[in-house]
């Protein structure tokens, strides 16, 4: 009999699988209630005294063997199952993707500069944390000139010559001083200004200027350059310039846009006028270009800066500037259509 069960532990010991049901079928036939070691150990009782005690153990060997096993290949299983399902079955079809969006300012911002790259304007950046010279005295604003009243800066308290830019004229700064004439470049970016916020106002916003320096370039070259971008962006081919005051450029204009007065939405937002204003342009002035090493008697230019968050707030009729600063997914949703 010792010699039958011997054998036995020898079929538990070479037994493999990588199957379920093959496991649980070796199970039941060793482990089961009507199982090999049942019959067994239901046999001890007739087993002779001086070879019960070989007996017996020849049965536990057998029964620790079988038990080994079915938990060794058990886990085996698991494992495997486990390291697959990091894939999973590669032939189901996958979990839906939310698609992202562009943000409106990043939108827009993309199709300005396409707008002027269309008509040779190259695209310059320049640092946010800006010198005094650059963000004020270059643009024709001297020390203690009452025009810098005109931006609430945010100054480095360590450092009065240090700030956060105020407007991307500087920029065009730094890109005069490094290239010579012809220039041709708008400067997207973000600016600060010490600024309530409000529906209609942010310390933080951004903006686009341009900047057109060569020989023999005109108010009317300005002009013409505005309306090709008018047209493009808002499908708008009416527009009106009115004197203003910037102490970089001179003369100076704002520039309007008829937006029309077919809907309540067009009256409220022109205020019943029809006319909309934009941005603000003007011809550089010549101590400008002095100031950054460009002779004003060889050379002319008209520069031109608008606010993205305005004409995004106008493509998309968005009533509140805070809107783009608070990352409310409702709001971003609504521009997936407009990557």
């Amino acid at each position: 009999m010792t010699d039958k069960i011997r054998q036995y532990i020898a079929e538990a010991e070479a037994f493999h699988t990588t199957k379920k049901e093959e496991l649980e079928a070796f199970r039941i036939k060793f482990l089961g209630s009507k199982g090999l070691l049942k019959d067994f150990f239901a046999e001890f009782k007739n087993v002779p005294n001086e070879l019960k005690k070989e007996f017996g153990q020849v049965i536990n060997e057998l029964k620790t063997k079988a038990e080994d096993k079915v938990k060794s290949i058990q886990d085996a299983i698991e494992n495997s199952q486990q390291s697959s399902s990091v894939y999973g079955d590669l032939t189901r079809p996958a979990e839906p993707l939310e698609i992202g969006s562009r943000h409106p300012i990043s939108i827009v911002k993309n199709q300005i500069v396409d707008i002027f790259s269309n008509i040779g304007f190259n695209v310059s950046e320049g640092p946010e944390i800006e010198d005094d010279w650059h963000n004020f005295t270059a643009l024709n604003l001297p020390e203690y000139h009452p025009a810098r009243d005109m931006q609430d800066t945010f100054f480095i308290q360590t450092n009065p010559d240090v700030l956060l830019r105020t407007h991307t004229s500087s920029v065009q700064v730094r890109y005069m001083e490094a290239s010579k004439p012809p220039i041709r470049t708008i400067s997207p970016g973000r600016v600060f200004r010490n600024e309530a916020v409000s529906s209609r106002s942010h310390c933080i916003f951004h903006q686009v200027e341009g900047l057109y320096i060569d020989k023999d370039v005109s108010f009317a070259d300005l002009k013409q350059t505005l309306l090709y971008f008018t047209k493009e962006m808002f499908g708008k081919s009416k527009i009106r310039l009115r004197p203003s005051y910037f102490p970089f450029t001179e003369p100076s204009a704002e520039v309007d846009i008829y937006w029309g007065l077919k809907t309540e939405t067009d009256y409220r937002i022109t205020k019943g006028t029809g006319w909309l204003e934009i941005m603000g342009c003007g011809m550089v002035d010549p101590n400008v270009l002095k100031n950054c090493n460009i002779n004003p008697d060889e050379y002319t230019g008209f520069a031109f800066g608008m606010g993205i968050e305005r004409i995004a707030m106008l493509l998309y009729q968005i009533g509140d500037i805070r809107m783009f600063y608070e990352n409310d997914v409702r709001f971003l949703e609504q521009f997936k259509a407009s990557i």
